[in-house]
């Protein structure tokens, strides 16, 4: 079982959508012996944002510059992963209303026609069927109900994205209410981690 481990949160020690990545990976390899996992972090490793050049360059990089052909390498390295993991774990903290633009950059990297999607007559078709993938979302306020759901572009975004990519199964543990006092924080990270414990997410990802 291969497992791709994905974190995006900016504030290293003190993300709580790392905390909580680490600890759905850590019930995954307990469960499953067999599971391997690469892992990526996003915020520390200067992935750059798309460019139309790492678009337009050629499948064989003929001719290509050194810097370009490295950015180039970085996105297919990343949709091989990608293509590779049967599970998924991705951390996604809320950052004004959406995801950080560091995940961005990677969804960019894997929105690939012939990889991840096709177009055929009857529509879109995505091509990445079969994965499973577990967000931890985290977000300050609360955005699951209610009149602030409308600002929700993160876990709607994902979701729809995943879903493009043919991936229908798409599970959410959430911690919200992160900054409205220290005890909605510390009541959110349990409520996360009590799911996290019981093997809910163990469950769908085997």
């Amino acid at each position: 079982m291969n497992v791709l481990h994905i974190d995006s949160g900016i504030l290293g020690d003190h993300s709580v959508s790392r905390r909580l990545t680490a600890a759905i990976t850590a019930q995954i390899k307990a469960d499953r012996l067999d599971a391997n996992v690469t892992y990526r972090d996003l915020a520390t490793s200067q992935i750059p944002h798309l460019t139309g050049a790492q678009i337009m360059a050629p499948a064989d990089l003929a001719g290509v510059d050194a810097k370009l052909a490295a950015e180039v390498k970085i996105g297919r390295e990343m949709l091989e992963e990608f293509l590779a993991a049967d599970t998924v774990v991705v951390g996604a903290p809320m950052y004004n209303f959406s995801i950080p633009s560091q995940l961005k950059a990677w969804i960019d990297r894997l929105a690939v026609a012939g990889k991840t999607f096709r177009y055929t007559e009857s529509g879109p078709e995505g091509l990445a069927k079969g994965k499973k993938v577990i967000v931890a979302s985290t977000r300050g306020g609360h955005y699951s109900a209610g009149p602030a759901s409308a600002m929700d572009h993160q876990e709607a975004y994902l979701k729809t994205v995943f879903g493009f990519f043919g991936i229908t199964d798409v599970e959410f543990v959430r911690a919200e209410g992160l900054n409205l006092s220290a005890d909605s924080k510390q009541f959110a990270i349990a409520e996360a981690e009590k799911t996290i414990a019981e093997g809910t997410v163990l469950r769908l990802a085997s």
